[in-house]
This record gives structure tokens, C-alpha cells and sequence, in this order.
């Protein structure tokens, strides 16, 4: 059954425009019916022109949606408000669905163009709902009376009434409309961030000839220090150059606009709006959790410059460290990167995220040539039950490529939900996408070379999986709580946890072969990856944990503080100063500085980038029982798909946690899991 031709509750504007279809008139795929395979989306029937008109409709579709709840005679229920609300869009979550996961992984100037035009206006419409005195009155009155509800019902409701009350719905008039002056703004200025960064990628890429994506592997294995210099100073200004992407003034305005927004709602920074609804509550926690491990990151960083510093025979610069750190792995471990690439081939790699998944949850994953896909790279997957009953729909996107913004990530083109029905609920399965920017294979027919990744790129795939599963194996009723629809600094436990089963002997088995010979991978060389993995953790960690202060930092800032800010100078000058305040060491710059970080500006990780390693010690915790109980123990695994991945957002991360381990996490073990106690 197509599950869109229950979906689509179609407002009088949509059914005119759908009417219009019938009678030959111009059609529009995101108003019909999607009678293809599982109700993908039909890709090739997409063109640019739909998109605005899609959106259009969709946002007039949900105002009547919502102006008939508001209308309702009857008292406020969950179901005649909270749900119906949440049924309110079925055109826009359609359009939006595969715009926005098109624009990120196939942008194109005219896409660039639409996301420029449709941001403000979905904004826009998001803040009128959100900001509805009498729609927040029925909300209100459902959620003061929600003790009597379902418990996934009852977090469905509380993160719609702390969606309004977040949106500025108590402000009076005149904040409101500054609130939605601001938020409009935000969303355009993010877009552009976005789109600037994408230029400037590509651009380090016509500097330097070679990807953003390949920056590491470049900087591991090139001799030639000069270049290596050049490379590093190209590739941390992107940005930053004065040009025409420059991010400086986009940066400051959105943090202004931020803290501003913050202040309007009572809270004394953007950061300490962003955590009131997280797990770690408030910045001071945050601050406390982060600066523990930069310490013990830069303790462990020195001892591996001196390790560097008697094979350099110069003072190691930021431009040397992943190259000499290479050559002291090899020494250490007689291992690099040359000895492995050739077993993790990025097709025989995915076989081995499957085949993890499929031996720990039960599960069966096949290609699905069925399923039409968005570029001739992308692979269409059916994952199914034991019985054969659909999980859900995956695309595989490795591949780098001009169009795709930098990096790695998971979204989804459909959400799971249930639709409840007089013969029986339908549970809507979703489609999921993987997103990675790894090397191509060779484009040219005599060069047979495949894609070949990295130990890194290998914990990436294993990683994205991670959160595909996380959305795949919810089984909530209400999309709002379905997959990973849950707080940002519990969302990655899931995808780092997968991270663990990537070399683990018997997965490494069914996939790790020489692509020239077809050989497995020897022990000798799993023992000494496994050993190496702890390799480098001062660097490591430290990149990441320096960008997530350097997040938290900026978002710290008050207004007033922030008034004092005026140019590119300031900008650099708070950076190295935080920089310098956090205990970095000058041979270490942040994963990502101010002006290319777009999980804060652009991806909804503002305040939050610190989830990683918040989320990394759930999961090593995790981790450590199923290597108590045995990584394989089909109980154990039991326990984590329903505890976890079926609940979604369906209750508090930490009830969840607790049920699943049967005690608070433990914060000792990140530490040693990266090597740094």
C-alpha cells in the first residue's frame, strides 16, 4: 500500500491545484499521488519550477489545517489538537522532504536560488503558527491536562507546548514581531553561510587540487612541507579571505541576532536557551564536562609532539602534525594507511555496515534497483523483518562531488509514523538517506581503481549507519518523537556506538578483502588497527573538543558583549583568545574555526557541537556492556533496539538510558576508551 494515498489530506487549494492536473493543465509531482515503489519519490518527474509552487501550496494547505483547529468547537483534545497539528502539513513535509536533502547532497545555483526565496517563507509561516495565542491556548490546555495520556503521547504534547513557549508565543506584540524579524533573518543568513562555504570548498579545491574531504589523508602522506604549509593555510581561511564568500559578517549578525532572540525569551545567552530543553541543562555543565577533557587531551598532545619532534628535526608546526604523526604510527605500530586502504573498498565497507546491522539486530538488507535515486552515484537499499515486513528505505550517497556541501550526515526524505485506521494502523516506514563526501572511484574506464577509505572514512560509514538505524528501527506512533527526533546532545550516542562494530574481527571478516586479490584482511593487520585506534587521541580530541568551546564561547556571549564586536578583527581576535584561554596548544587549530563551521551556523548544532563527546560517553558506556555480555549476546542486542532505537523521542534520554544499563552513565569512560586517563 502506498502509504501517500493516505497521507495527503489535500486543503481546497491543493485539491483546486490538483483538479487543475486532471484537466490537463500543467502538473506538479508534490500535489499527486506517488504511485512508484514504497511512495519514494519519483525523481525524474521532479523539476526546478515545482519547487516554489509545492511550497506555496503546502503553507496555504497547513494555514487552513490550522485555522480549522483553532475553529473547533469542541474542548481541546490530543487528538483534535496536538495530533491534528501534527497532520497539518502533509504537502509541505512532501516538498520539504526532498528539497532540503537535494539542496545539501545536488545543489545547483537555481536550487541555491529557491532555498534563498523559501526560507523566509516557511519561517515566516512557522513563526504565525508558533506565535497563535489561540492555537498555544488549546496546546496549553491539552498539555496542563496530559497526566491522563499515553507517555509517548504525553512528550509529544510537552515538545509542542515548549516548541511555542520557545518561539516567543508569551511575548507581547511588539516582541513577537521582532522574534519573527529575527528568526527570518537567521534563516536566511544560515542558508547563506551555507552556500559560501560551498563556494569557498570548491575553491580550495581549484587552489590546491584536492578536496576538502581529502584535506587529512593530503596533509598524512605529502612530503613536501612547503606545500603542506600551503594547503593548511588555505584550507583554515575558507571563510575568512575578504572575498565575496567571506563568512566574518554573516557570523557576527547571526550571533547578534541570536542573543538577542535569547534575550527577548529571559535567557541571559543563546547558549542558555539552547540547553534549558538538553540533557546537560545549562552552559556552566557543559564548560564543566568540556574543559576535563582539554586538558587531558593537550597532557596527551605533548607527549605526542615529542614523539613527532625526534623525526622532524624542525619545530613541529600545525602544517606537520598529521604527516609526522603518520610516520610515528608506522613506527610504532609498522602501520599506515597504504596497508589498509586496499581492504576497505567503499562498496565492500557498506557490506560490512550491513552486515553488522544485520547480525546484531536480525535484520535483512538488499539493493532495491526498483527505487529510482537523484544522481547515477546514489544506491537505493530495502531493509525487511525477518518475516519480510518493510523497515524502511535507504540511499547510499558516498561519493564526493562539486554540487554536495562538505562532510558526513544522515537525514530523512520520510519519517515512520502510524497512521491509525478502521481496518488496521499503517505504520508509515521511513526513507533514510547516508550522505559522506569520500573519493570516487576512477572516472576514466582504463583506471579501475574503486573508492578506497581511510580507517577514518570507515568509522564515518559506520557512524552514519549508526543514525540510519536509529531512524529504521523506531516504532512510535507520532512523528514528532519517531527516530532520531530526540535532544541533540543524546542523538549521536546512537551513531557512535555503531561506530564500534567497524573492526570487530568477525565483521571485519565478511568484509575487509584486498580489492586486487580478494584476500582478507590479515590478523596481524587487525591487531595493530585495533591498537592504533587509541593512536593520536591528543590531536583528536582536542580538535574536536577545542571547536566545542569555541561554540559554546561564542553563544556565551550576551548582547552586550556581542555590541562590541564590529569586524573581521574582533572575530579572529575572540577566537584566539578563547583558544588560548582553553589551554590549545598552537600546534592544534579547532576542527572547524569560526568561519567554516557549519554545524553551528547552518545544521542546527549551535551550543550543541559538545554532544559529540556528551553523546560519546553514552555510548562507550553502552559499549561496554555488550563487550561484558559479549558484543554478540542476541539479549544484549534485543535490549538495545527496544530500550533505544524503537523509542525514538518517546520518553527522557536518561529514563531510557537507565532501563538499558541499569545505572547513570559512567564519565571515566570516554577516557579510556580514547586512552587519555
Amino acid at each position: 500500500m502506498n502509504p501517500f494515498k493516505t497521507i495527503a489530506r489535500l486543503s481546497g487549494l491543493a485539491m483546486i491545484i490538483s483538479m487543475a492536473a486532471c484537466n490537463n493543465q500543467p502538473t506538479n509531482i508534490f500535489l499527486q499521488e506517488w504511485d512508484t515503489p514504497y511512495g519514494t519519490a519519483p525523481f525524474s518527474k521532479i523539476t526546478i519550477d515545482q519547487y516554489m509552487p509545492a511550497f506555496k501550496a503546502g503553507i496555504e494547505e497547513e494555514k487552513a489545517n490550522i485555522k480549522a483547529i483553532i475553529a473547533n468547537p469542541d474542548a481541546p483534545t490530543f487528538e483534535n489538537t496536538v495530533l491534528a497539528y501534527e497532520q497539518a502539513s502533509p504537502i509541505l513535509d512532501k516538498v520539504s522532504g526532498v528539497f532540503f536533502n537535494l539542496s545539501e547532497s545536488d545543489s545547483t545555483p537555481q536550487m541555491q536560488a529557491i532555498e534563498e526565496e523559501v526560507m523566509p517563507m516557511l519561517t515566516e509561516a512557522e513563526n504565525e503558527i508558533l506565535m497563535n495565542s489561540d492555537l498555544f491556548a488549546r496546546v496549553k490546555a491539552v498539555y496542563d491536562n496530559s497526566a491522563s495520556l499515553m507517555r509517548e503521547q504525553q512528550m509529544v504534547t510537552k515538545k509542542l507546548y515548549q516548541a511555542f513557549e520557545r518561539n516567543g508565543v508569551g511575548l507581547d506584540e511588539a516582541g513577537k514581531k521582532r522574534f519573527a524579524e529575527i528568526s527570518t533573518r537567521l534563516s536566511t543568513l544560515s542558508q547563506k553561510f551555507g552556500n559560501n562555504l560551498l563556494a569557498e570548498n570548491n575553491a580550495f579545491k581549484e587552489a590546491t587540487g584536492i578536496t576538502v574531504s581529502e584535506y587529512y589523508d593530503f596533509m598524512s602522506g605529502c612530503p613536501d612541507r612547503a606545500k603542506r604549509e600551503q594547503v593548511f593555510k588555505a584550507y583554515s581561511a575558507r571563510g575568512n579571505n575578504g572575498g565575496e564568500h567571506d563568512n566574518n559578517a554573516i557570523v557576527l549578525e547571526i550571533l547578534k541576532l541570536r542573543a538577542e532572540m535569547a534575550a527577548l525569551l529571559g535567557y541571559p545567552s543563546f547558549a542558555a536557551f539552547q540547553l534549558s530543553d538538553k540533557m546537560a541543562g545549562d552552559p556552566a555543565t557543559v564548560d564543566n564536562f568540556l574543559q576535563p577533557i582539554m586538558d587531558a587531551a593537550m597532557r596527551k598532545a605533548k607527549e605526542e609532539i615529542a614523539d613527532m619532534q625526534k623525526l622532524a628535526g624542525h619545530k613541529i608546526e600545525a602544517w606537520d602534525w598529521s604527516y609526522y604523526a603518520e610516520k610515528v604510527r608506522a613506527q610504532k605500530f609498522a602501520l599506515d594507511e597504504t596497508q589498509t586502504k586496499p581492504y576497505f573498498q567503499a562498496d565492500s565497507v557498506l557490506k560490512g555496515v550491513f552486515t553488522a546491522a544485520e547480525r546484531i539486530y536480525g535484520i535483512r538488507i538488499e539493493e532495491a534497483p526498483e527505487v529510482e535515486v537523484y544522481n547515477p552515484s546514489v544506491n537505493a537499499y530495502k531493509l525487511s523483518e525477518p518475516d519480510g515486513s518493510l523497515i524502511g528505505i535507504f540511499y547510499r550517497d558516498y561519493y564526493v562531488r562539486p554540487t554536495k556541501r562538505g562532510g558526513a550526515w544522515m537525514n530523512n526524505f520520510r519519517e515512520q509514523y502510524v497512521i491509525p485506521g478502521s481496518t488496521g494502523d499503517l505504520d508509515v516506514r521511513p526513507v533514510i538517506v547516508n550522505v559522506c563526501n569520500f573519493p570516487a572511484p576512477g572516472e576514466d574506464p582504463t583506471d579501475a581503481k574503486p573508492s578506497l577509505l581511510t580507517i577514518d572514512n570507515v568509522q564515518t560509514a559506520f557512524h552514519e549507519f549508526g543514525h540510519a538505524l536509529h531512524g529504521f528501527l523506531t516504532r512510535c506512533t507520532y512523528k514528532s518523537v519517531s527516530g532520531t527526533s530526540v535532544a541533540r546532545d543524546f542523538v549521536e550516542m546512537f551513531s557512535q556506538f555503531n561506530e564500534n562494530f567497524a573492526f570487530v574481527p568477525e565483521i571485519l571478516a565478511a568484509y575487509a578483502n584486498d580489492y586486487r586479490t580478494g584476500e582478507q584482511i590479515p590478523a596481524e593487520l587487525v591487531e595493530k588497527i585495533g591498537k592504533a585506534l587509541k593512536f593520536n587521541q591528543g590531536f583528536m580530541t582536542g580538535e574536536l573538543c577545542a571547536a566545542s568551546i569555541l561554540d559554546m564561547k561564542w553563544h556565551e556571549l550576551t548582547v552586550e558583549q556581542l555590541a562590541a564586536f564590529n569586524g573581521p578583527d574582533d572575530i579572529r581576535a575572540f577566537e584566539q583568545k578563547t583558544c588560548a584561554e582553553m589551554g590549545l596548544i598552537g600546534e592544534i587549530i579547532p576542527r572547524y574555526r569560526t568561519t567554516y563551521f557549519n554545524h553551528i551556523f547552518n545544521s542546527g548544532y549551535s551550543a550543541g557541537y559538545y554532544s559529540y563527546l556528551w553523546s560519546e560517553v553514552l555510548a562507550v558506556d553502552a559499549w561496554e556492556k555488550f563487550k561484558a555480555d559479549g558484543i554478540f549476546n542476541k539479549a544484549t542486542a534485543d535490549s538495545f533496539r527496544k530500550t533505544f532505537l524503537e523509542k525514538g523521542g518517546s520518553e527522557e534520554p536518561m529514563v531510557l538510558y537507565k532501563q538499558f544499563r541499569g545505572a547513570d552513565p559512567d564519565p571515566a569512560a570516554l577516557m579510556r576508551a580514547r586512552g587519555l586517563n
